[in-house]
């Protein structure tokens, strides 16, 4: 498991990556909100009432920084994240 913190403008958000099988399961953690690769199920996130933004096609922590939206919760929506928002521009939203 890799764990770090990084900095988004006076705050900070915790990133975490954990080998699962043959892939990375990717997670980035704000107060508010997360960011998750491909294994998050956006029903079950839409059913908890989370601001949750899905990710693809990541593998590592600085992919998932580099990103952009693949899909966002009902939630998310509603504070003004997108689908093809970049997630650099999310952090700032969830933090």
């Amino acid at each position: 498991m890799i764990k770090e913190i990084i900095k988004v403008g006076d705050s900070f958000i915790e990133a975490v990556s954990i080998k699962l099988g043959n892939h990375n399961l990717i997670i980035l953690r704000g107060s508010r909100g997360y960011i998750m690769c491909g294994y998050l199920n956006m029903d079950v996130a839409d059913n908890f009432g989370d601001i949750a933004i899905k990710i693809t096609g990541v593998g590592t922590i600085q992919e998932a920084l580099d990103t952009a939206a693949k899909e966002v919760s009902r939630e998310a929506k509603n504070i003004g994240i997108y689908e093809g928002q970049s997630i650099n521009e999310i952090l700032k939203l969830i933090v």
